[in-house]
């Protein structure tokens, strides 16, 4: 496989959980979060993508290395590098939420909206740069 192909496959591979996110988050912002089964949905997504993501980059980097594009494997790096520190980070803040929400701390449904809006924002952030690197790849 010549390494523009390699590079063309790894995009898609790391586009797949990326764009399923973009398209699969903003539901959850027309149904309430103080539903258990709507938040216990939400924080699976949440766990899935991130999991997805952190497996996707590390398959990216090692394929990139692979392939002589150090430069891609860097790249690839730093998104599974993310998406694991994200997995530790609004994972247990999710959870703490989710068990302020039960308790019944009123505002425990807006802090889990804002997460929600900042996990959506943080993917569309690592997509857009990931998009705006394509070009790139295809002229390497």
């Amino acid at each position: 496989m010549t390494p523009d192909a390699v590079t063309l496959a790894i995009d898609v591979i790391l586009l797949f959980p990326m764009g399923f996110f973009l398209l699969s988050s903003p539901a959850f912002l027309l149904v309430k979060l103080d539903i258990p089964e709507v938040t216990q949905l939400l924080r699976g997504l949440f766990s899935v993508h991130f999991l997805m993501l952190s497996i996707a980059g590390a398959i990216g980097t090692v394929v990139f290395v692979v392939a002589g594009r150090p430069l891609f494997a860097l790249g690839s790096a730093l998104i599974a590098a993310f998406a694991v520190w994200a997995r530790g980070w609004f994972l247990p803040r999710m959870d703490a939420q989710l068990s302020a929400r039960d308790a019944g701390d009123a505002d425990a449904v807006r802090r889990l909206r804002r997460l929600h809006w900042g996990g959506m924002l943080c993917n569309a952030l690592v997509l857009v740069a990931f998009v705006g690197t394509i070009p790139y790849a295809a002229s390497a």
